[in-house]
């Protein structure tokens, strides 16, 4: 538990003495809030929390991978991971150290999300469920990157085109049945379907976005316990 909170301290510490990481949780609901006041609103054949739920699915999908991949790859080049696995940190309080405060960020983000949107009491559970599961997801795989990384500035090359097109793929998917097809095995997939349709099957998406996060903790811990020495 002291390794978890002393990790989330220092994580904490330098998110908010990182501007560029911060922008990222304001920049995304304040698209969507104005867009959504200067022209959903505005527009009788725009629904008027289109580019809400747009907005909080591509940072739900790749906003947080980009950031918390450039996390781990820090303390890889800085070799501190190399110290933190010699003092005994576990996986999963690594994990929850440098993750937790992008979840408490992102949840709160989320919620921001929701308040600008005009959801019922049912939807917004729905909303807030699949974002913050999403985020998560999405904490999990930039961790991984950054894990499989060098250093910080191959971190960015990795993340940023995975972040890409795991963040876009749903939109295209609604474009395209073939790319919808395989796309369904996305978690991102399954945040844009519901939060673009509440009526849709939530537990399954929930599901899905449960096998995705289970399946990258797994090579988390794996990559971690196998490259932390190395680091």
């Amino acid at each position: 538990m002291r390794s978890i909170k002393a990790i989330f301290i220092k994580q904490a510490k330098d998110m908010i003495k990182n501007p560029s990481v911060l922008v990222m949780f304001i920049v995304f609901p304040a698209v969507a809030l104005i867009m959504t006041e200067l022209i959903a609103k505005s527009n009788q054949d725009i629904p008027n929390n289109m580019f809400v739920t747009m907005m909080a699915a591509i940072f739900a999908g790749m906003g947080l991978v980009t950031s918390s991949c450039a996390v781990i790859a820090e303390d890889i080049e800085r070799k501190s991971l190399r110290f933190l696995i010699i003092a005994g940190v576990k996986p999963h309080q690594y994990l929850i150290g440098t993750g937790g405060f992008f979840l408490i960020a992102g949840s709160i983000t989320s919620v921001v999300f929701a308040l600008i949107g005009d959801f019922t009491i049912t939807e917004t559970i729905k909303f807030l469920s699949v974002m913050i599961a999403g985020s998560a997801t999405s904490i999990v795989l930039g961790a991984l990157i950054g894990m499989l990384s060098k250093n910080q500035q191959a971190a960015t090359a990795l993340s940023m085109p995975i972040a890409v097109i795991i963040g876009f793929t749903p939109m295209v998917a609604s474009f395209s049945e073939p790319v919808e097809k395989y796309a369904s095995i996305l978690y991102t997939q399954q945040i844009n379907v519901i939060v673009s349709d509440f009526s849709a099957n939530f537990a399954q998406s929930l599901m899905v976005i449960g096998i995705n996060i289970v399946v990258l903790l797994m090579l988390f811990i794996i990559t971690y316990r196998k490259k932390g020495l190395k680091g």
